[in-house]
């Protein structure tokens, strides 16, 4: 039978039609994949070497595949490179202009595999090396608060619950609080990168291959750690893409927390911070404002991130082994995961810096909401009166210095005895901040000189002095 009318693609050799236009498109991704064409170029060339060594194909083969590939890769990196929608993918786009290229040989690459364990492999090398940029610049974002965080160490501001004023707390306790949640972060990312960093490529399409394939070489020369251990399994896996986005969608939670108090923080209201201009916009209408854009919108992207796990999930819920096309549909949450957590990441590293810290709005705003009620609670404590009662007894002076309009710490020894006859006039020693930020001094606590010891242990963590 002559080929008219018959499909035109490398897998055309069963099919009797061309593939129907709307279905070109629709199938097609190339147009969002290219982007892993340097890993697929990559895993190409490890695995043409180790055809090679194995005596799947000639040395000459070989060395006419490598320098292909590495044509192929000079041009895709100068731009020199035109994608086709019509060879569906990265994988066909870069095997196609090989062939076109150096001729049979290049027909010879794709021995041994399949697209479903070509691009498994793709994905881990990707992701691996976006870890690491991740993880950079977490470390990046860690050395910023700690810097910050030393320099207000003995700032005092108030900590709240339910966003109430609860109890005085130092501005470098408060960041220390950011930089333990970015830790975890860190944590996380480096144990999935571990699950990551294994090689499907030797799976085939599913079942493996018949050739004599040395995979543990082709680990080696790509850098993975261990091969995969079930071809069904490895062709069809995607937690590790499913588990970066969840430690994604935490890294932003984080951030996005951390963005809404400085939303606050710098708003009139508060006045605790000023933004830097350069991260700032202004109002088409009212000349007078700053808004701080860049922290409104890490807010935001924390839902969009949230979602691509979402999505993800429910892409993997439903299919059964081993690789289904549903797969195609990983890659632009994953990518635009980690292009959003990259760049809010980069955003905390030149905000942070910045920061002008209003030291007196903070010290005023502590000093008022009666933040010092639990160290005169403690201090009946320490005089003998169980804890219940002493906070009854603070709740009732409480409510009296509220009728008053004053603090605790204005009123005088007489009105506070009322209360209790065990108060003295030593109580004035904890009812101002100072006494009480002083007085937690226990590891993990506000106390200056804790909150210093921390941050020389945080920076050894880092590795940096």
């Amino acid at each position: 039978m002559n080929g008219e009318g018959r499909s035109n693609k490398p897998w055309g050799g069963r099919f009797t039609e061309p593939t129907d236009a709307f279905v070109e498109r629709f199938t097609a991704s190339v147009g969002f994949d290219q982007r892993l064409a340097e890993h697929d170029i990559q895993g190409s060339i490890a695995h043409a070497r180790m055809l090679g060594k194995v005596g799947v194909i000639s040395e000459a083969e070989r060395d006419a595949i490598v320098t292909g590939l590495e044509a192929i890769r000079a041009d895709i990196r100068t731009g020199d490179w035109v994608w086709s929608e019509a060879l569906e993918d990265v994988h066909m786009n870069i095997e196609s202009a090989l062939v076109g290229r150096i001729g049979e040989a290049g027909k010879k690459l794709h021995t041994g595999r399949s697209r479903n364990d070509q691009v498994a492999t793709d994905l881990r090398l990707y992701l691996r090396e976006e870890i690491d940029v991740i993880l950079a610049r977490i470390e990046q974002v860690s050395r910023a608060i700690l810097d910050v965080a030393d320099a207000e160490a003995a700032t005092i501001m108030p900590g709240f619950t339910h966003l109430q004023v609860a109890q005085p707390i130092t501005f470098g306790h408060h960041l220390l609080a950011w930089f333990e949640m970015l830790q975890r972060d860190g944590e996380r990312l480096a144990e999935c990168r571990r699950r990551v960093n294994v090689m499907p490529l030797g799976s085939a399409a599913l079942a493996g291959t018949g050739f004599p394939l040395d995979r543990e070489f082709t680990a080696r020369e790509l850098g993975f750690e261990t091969i995969s251990r079930n071809s069904l399994d490895a062709v069809s896996d995607r937690d590790f893409v499913i588990e970066f986005c969840a430690a994604a969608s935490l890294i932003l939670v984080h951030l996005s927390r951390w963005s809404e108090e400085l939303v606050l923080w710098a708003s009139p209201q508060f006045d605790f911070i000023e933004l830097p201009d350069r991260f700032c916009t202004g109002s088409s209408i009212m000349p007078q404002k700053k808004n701080p854009d860049v922290p409104e919108l890490i807010r935001a992207k924390t839902g969009r991130v949230s979602g691509h796990l979402l999505s993800l999930i429910m892409l993997m819920k439903g299919q059964p082994l081993a690789y289904n096309r549903d797969n195609q549909e990983d890659k632009e949450p994953l990518f635009d995961t980690v292009d959003t957590v990259q760049d809010c990441l980069s955003a905390y590293t030149g905000m942070l810096p910045a920061l002008r810290v209003n030291r007196d709005k903070m010290l005023s705003a502590a000093q008022t909401g009666f933040s010092t009620a639990t160290d005169l609670a403690d201090y009946l404590v320490g005089k003998g009166v169980a804890f219940r009662e002493a906070h009854g007894i603070v709740g009732r002076v409480v409510n009296h210095a509220a009728s008053e309009a004053k603090d605790l710490v204005d009123l005088s020894l007489d009105v506070l005895k009322k209360f209790s006859p065990v108060i003295e006039k030593d109580v004035f020693d904890v009812l101002t901040v100072e006494g009480s930020v002083a007085a937690r001094d226990l590891p993990g606590g506000t106390a200056p000189d804790t909150v210093r010891r921390a941050i020389r242990e945080a920076r050894t963590r880092l590795g940096v002095s």
